[in-house]
């Protein structure tokens, strides 16, 4: 799906009212989610276990 396709299904679910700031909240948002699926595809991701061994190191005193 490209980025206005992507957009255009965003404003057509969204209510009547919406306003153009939440407008731009979720098409930032969806950006952010996009760009992260695109450097998990080029292997830029980090695991789940890296991250569960941080988030261990965070909570232990």
């Amino acid at each position: 799906m490209s980025d206005k396709e992507a957009v255009l299904e965003l404003v057509k679910h969204l209510p009547t009212t919406v306003s153009l700031s939440e407008i731009l909240r979720q098409i930032e948002f969806i950006s952010a989610v996009k760009d992260g699926l695109d450097e998990i595809d080029q292997g830029k991701g980090i695991s789940i276990e890296s991250v569960e061994q941080m988030m261990a190191a965070w909570s232990t005193p």
